[in-house]
């Protein structure tokens, strides 16, 4: 019964919020800043072959842009998955990113901006092996309604210089 009660409590503080403002939490211009990567896209490598299918989407009242990652091949028996929750979080002025995968697999990318038509996405320094630290970047860049790339990199010294790990163009699926 006490969830009950509070479960009612938060939805009268929610739709007060939302009288109060007139709008709903998470329309602010800075929200729609990755909106271009909305819809359904095949997203192609380097060598024009197909590395897989991706669905992005507005959750959560339109407060997080979700990702839903498939390969186009299957690999050692497994066809290779995963999901990023994308949102801006407004206290810290930046967009963040967390990854999880059907391997196990994550990465969590605190800091992001936005500028020039692209977000770039920097992770926190993480041990890459035992005698090094690494930290990844992934840009977004939004090449028109049709087309974006993203590009994953990481730097082995603190940011001197970056490796690609992956260079992907989405095409928005018709």
């Amino acid at each position: 019964m006490k969830k009950f009660i509070t479960l009612i409590a938060l939805s009268m503080l929610v739709t007060e919020a939302r009288s109060q403002t007139g709008r709903v939490p998470c329309s602010r211009p800075e929200y729609r800043q990755f909106d271009f990567w909305i819809g359904e896209w095949e997203a192609f490598g380097t060598n024009g072959k197909k590395a897989g299918d991706s669905r992005i989407s507005l959750i959560l009242d339109s407060c997080v842009v979700l990702e839903e990652w498939t390969s186009a091949s299957v690999q050692q028996g497994l066809r290779y998955a995963g999901k990023s929750f994308n949102t801006y979080n407004a206290a810290t002025k930046q967009w963040q990113q967390t990854w999880v995968d059907n391997t196990g697999g994550s990465n969590e990318y605190l800091q992001g901006k936005f500028e020039d038509n692209k977000i770039i996405f920097s992770s926190s320094p993480f041990r890459f092996s035992k005698d090094t630290l690494a930290i990844r970047r992934i840009t977004f860049t939004n090449l028109g309604p049709a087309k974006l790339r993203q590009h994953g990199e990481i730097s082995k010294d603190n940011g001197a210089t970056w490796a690609t790990e992956y260079d992907l163009e989405y095409r928005r699926k018709k």
